[in-house]
């Protein structure tokens, strides 16, 4: 059964018609890519996904499950999280907070909880810096950590908005490394980007530009009239690297290395 099914969705955010009707679907235990302009509904149809947003028409499920039902299944790590900096968060206490989704915040954390949590900083390089605080930390290592945290959620499903844009190559190639032992493992890994190298390396595309253009396998998706529906004409070639839209990722120290190789 697919991960995620959607019939004829259509979703609206802050007023506007998001995302209009489309049907498709994601299936599990793949990497799969969310590629689109800005504003075209990636990071919406993630909110979705998740259980956040109820659809203005149409339907949406994950596996089957009742809406009720998916929260329980799905850690989300936005794409940027605020984080107060007069409150002194640590590392460690920071990704500790995903464990009292179980617990409750007044309940108390069990050894296997410390457990998990010492893991998810291990397998994003945090546990030399675990004691800092997040308002210490570079922009990769405050990414690291809240990946960190999203990993410690139990979950099924791991959504990730826009996880490496901007970031340093060596955070860039953790969190790489992250989202390939996710599959491994047995999880279905969906994220949102901006760049064609990452979504052509991943196993499974989804083209937004104000409606699913397109969902299947990259090389099915990422075709020259497809690209040109999302993003007009001249649409990716002739621009330096390989961002696809927003200028702002011009002036990012860019990770190096191709995204989502196996």
């Amino acid at each position: 059964m697919p991960e995620v099914v959607a019939s004829e969705l259509v979703l609206h955010r802050g007023g506007r018609e998001a995302l209009a009707a489309s049907t498709f679907t994601i299936p599990n235990g793949v990497i799969t890519a969310v590629i689109g302009p800005n504003g075209s509904g990636k990071s919406t149809l993630l909110h979705a996904i998740a259980g956040l947003l109820e659809p203005t028409a149409g339907s949406i499920h994950v596996d089957g499950c009742d809406p009720e039902d998916v929260r329980e299944r799905i850690s989300y790590v936005l794409q940027s999280t605020q984080v107060n900096d007069a409150i002194p968060v640590t590392v460690r206490e920071a990704v500790l907070m995903a464990r009292f989704s179980g617990t409750g915040w007044l309940g108390r954390l069990s050894s296997d909880d410390r457990a998990v949590v010492s893991r998810a900083l291990e397998r994003l390089d945090l546990t030399s810096i675990s004691g800092r605080h997040l308002r210490e930390l570079s922009g990769g290592q405050r990414q690291r950590a809240f990946v960190a945290q999203g990993l410690a959620q139990d979950h099924d499903l791991l959504l990730l908005d826009e996880p490496l844009t901007g970031l340093d190559a060596p955070s860039a190639q953790v969190i790489d490394d992250v989202v390939h032992e996710e599959q491994a493992s047995g999880h279905s890994v969906i994220l949102t980007t901006h760049d064609l190298a990452e979504a052509a390396a991943a196993d499974h595309v989804v083209l937004v530009g104000g409606r699913v253009i397109a969902s299947g396998p990259p090389d099915e998706v990422l075709t020259e009239r497809n690209l040109a529906e999302a993003y007009g004409n001249g649409h990716h070639h002739g621009g330096p690297g390989p961002f696809l839209d927003d200028p702002a990722h011009l002036t990012e120290e860019r990770h190096s290395h191709r995204s989502f190789e196996g």
